[in-house]
């Protein structure tokens, strides 16, 4: 399995394809919607690869060293459901009967973690192939880091089917471009050059030169290969195989081929062929067997269990040599890609806390994120680190990080890449990093560029990844840079991400406990850090302890008998807002507690108990944040009271823009006593 077989044309090739053909024809049909065109366009390409050089273990989709494949062009799903259906995944026929249906394991688009196999989440074009450049450089970064002579454990390819779509999308330039410079050379990227969207025919609206745009990348680029050709398709594969650099093989296809009248139309693009059509191509490929039939014939041609087990056996072997020469690189191996953290990591932590704690530093939060960043790099190897040009201003770097570049001998190791400015991708390249399993990535870019990275932020979430999303200059205080780079809607707007954490850290410690909770936390999140310096905050050991609850009281009331009670709720730069205003309130005859809510996400996850502790019912409430109001009124209520702002910002220094946008101690103490008064 781990070597190419011999390129031999049987009759068994146009049956291979034509059951893939079928297969999707029957489900969509059955669905009554889906996207049949790819998929019956694409069988022999899929033949090549899968049948002849793809090395993979349908027993244990799992297998580190396994090559992983990545459906950009996920609407073709029926296509990869196939795939795995046919060479041995657990994944029976009656799932593809269940196509598009609730709770099946053939969902409209791949998602990984429902379907055994699926290596990411695609259907938003173009990030499969980001995603797909994060997984061959998180292959080559960790083949140099463990690789040993005559001991490659490390040594897997990543390829991509991707659709004319996926290219003419920008995050494609992003990460193309990325993975040229960086000579990722097991990255083999197959384009499904049809010619048709669902517009139509692209030439209107697509007219790229697209292997001049590729080779310009650094690519290797094989020209008019015949998609249709399943020999003419190996070849560019084995071509990609010997090349030292990331390649492009470009496909001439017919979409839908097969289908006696709609194929080269848009009309087949993502639509089921329809009863009296699937009959026609049933006759027209000389197929005989009835919807979701499969001759055993076929079967054995697809199956590949046997022989990915072979090939695991035989890797597992190696790996054991490994570990005989090279026992601590083996279990640090084995560590790291099952995601767990070292078994010091706890050591750490509290050391960390307790040294952001004594420090008792007034710095912005940003630069407290690089002093915690620096500690964790040092029990965390895996930690890869990265911005998207703004390494000076993210501070994502720290002392002892070594750059990820490419020279003359290809990519070179490290743990910090320079993204450049590709927000987009490099938040789709980190979560490929992380599907990969390996490395845990962060990326730094300013918070108001979160907007060019957010689907794949979203993708994340929707995956799980255990990506870092390090955000800077989190509002108006960045300042002079003015309103295009202030923060104003953007942390509302991440926290509706479902299953995307984010945090607003006050302070040191709520920035070091942040990143304890990012590290361990089996999905994303996102950092929101300041620009501008932000005061200590002195709490017990009790209140460290709770802030990764999300939401925790930092001062009580004074008096807790007091007749007149508010509750302040504040995020970031903002708390020192709130604790300004306790005795300003306190002479005013109302006592005040200050909550610190660095992160909304995980405090609505913890019991009421705790919620109803730290937020009493029937208390008054105040929150006040460097951005929109509306966010905040789920959790004081129409009576309770939001200090805000819902303008875009100004140019000017941090301290005049607070002002002007009465951002101050005295602004939320008039807005609680104006809350106290309404309360009963």
């Amino acid at each position: 399995m781990s070597a190419v077989a011999e390129s031999v044309a049987t009759p068994a090739t146009r049956l291979m394809a034509d059951a893939l053909r079928m297969l999707a024809i029957d489900a969509v049909e059955a669905a009554r919607s889906g996207h049949p065109g790819m998929p019956l366009g694409m069988a022999e390409i899929a033949v090549a690869l899968w049948d002849r050089h793809l090395k993979h273990n349908p027993r244990n989709p799992a297998w580190p060293d396994r090559d992983r494949f990545v459906l950009s062009n996920g609407h073709g799903s029926m296509l990869l459901y196939g795939l795995l259906h046919l060479t041995g995944y657990d994944l029976p026929i009656d799932e593809l009967r269940r196509f598009r249906q609730l709770h099946s394991k053939t969902p409209g688009h791949p998602e990984v973690g429902v379907t055994p196999g699926v290596e990411t989440t695609t259907g938003p074009l173009g990030q499969g192939l980001a995603n797909a450049v994060g997984m061959a450089l998180a292959e080559a970064l960790l083949a140099r880091e463990f690789n040993r002579p005559g001991h490659p454990i490390v040594d897997h390819r990543t390829y991509v089917f991707a659709g004319d779509g996926c290219l003419m999308e920008g995050i494609s330039h992003e990460a193309a471009s990325l993975a040229g410079t960086l000579k990722l050379d097991k990255l083999t990227v197959v384009y499904d050059d049809n010619g048709i969207s669902i517009d139509g025919h692209v030439a209107q609206w697509f007219s790229d030169d697209t292997p001049a745009r590729f080779a310009a990348y650094g690519w290797h680029v094989v020209l008019d290969v015949d998609g249709h050709d399943v020999d003419a398709v190996d070849r560019a594969l084995r071509a990609a195989r010997a090349a030292d650099r990331p390649t492009l093989i470009c496909c001439r296809t017919v979409i839908g081929k097969g289908s006696p009248s709609k194929a080269g139309t848009h009309d087949v693009h993502g639509t089921p062929l329809g009863a009296d059509e699937v009959a026609n191509t049933r006759r027209a490929l000389g197929w005989p067997h009835p919807p979701f039939a499969m001759p055993a014939e076929i079967r054995a041609h697809w199956d590949a269990s046997e022989r990915g087990a072979a090939a695991e056996a035989d890797w597992n072997k190696r790996f054991e040599a490994y570990r005989r020469h090279y026992p601590h690189e083996a279990a640090e191996f084995e560590r790291r890609t099952q995601g767990t953290l070292p078994a010091q990591w706890r050591d750490a932590v509290r050391a960390m806390v307790r040294d952001a704690d004594c420090a008792a530093e007034t710095i912005a939060t940003r630069k407290a994120s690089q002093q915690a960043i620096a500690v964790l790099a040092r029990s965390l190897p895996e930690l890869l680190g990265g911005s998207a040009d703004l390494t000076g201003s993210n501070l994502t770097n720290w002392k002892g990080a070594v750059d990820v570049h490419a020279d003359d001998s290809g990519l070179q190791a490290g743990n910090y890449l320079h993204y450049g400015v590709r927000e987009f991708g490099m938040s789709a390249v980190m979560n490929g990093i992380a599907l990969h399993r390996g490395h845990i990535p962060f990326g730094g870019t300013f918070l108001t560029f979160s907007d060019y990275s957010r689907n794949a932020l979203r993708m994340a979430a929707l995956m799980k990844t255990r990506s870092i999303f390090v955000f800077t200059h989190d509002s108006i205080g960045l300042g002079e840079d003015g309103p295009t780079h202030q923060s104003v809607e953007h942390a509302a707007c991440l926290r509706l991400i479902p299953g995307l954490d984010v945090w607003r850290p006050c302070d040191t410690v709520e920035t070091a406990r942040a990143w304890v909770s990012a590290v361990e936390r089996d999905g994303p999140s996102c950092l929101l850090l300041s620009r501008q310096n932000l005061p200590f905050a002195a709490r017990s050991g009790e209140q460290i302890d709770a802030i990764e609850r999300g939401g925790y009281v930092l001062r009580d009331w004074s008096d807790a008998s007091a007749h007149t009670r508010v509750v302040l709720m504040a995020t970031g730069s903002e708390v020192s807002l709130a604790l300004d205003a306790v005795a300003p309130l306190a002479e005013a005859g109302i006592a005040a507690r200050v909550v610190s809510m660095p992160s909304t996400s995980v405090f609505d996850r913890q019991p009421d108990a705790w919620r109803d502790a730290v937020l009493p019912p029937g208390v008054s409430r105040v929150a006040v944040e460097a951005g929109v109001r509306a966010f905040w009124r789920q959790y004081v209520g129409l009576e309770g009271g939001v200090v805000g702002i819902d303008t875009f910002g100004e140019s000017a220094p941090a301290a005049a823009l607070f002002e002007h946008f009465n951002l101050t101690a005295q602004a939320l103490v008039d807005e609680a006593r104006r809350v106290a008064q309404l309360a009963p």
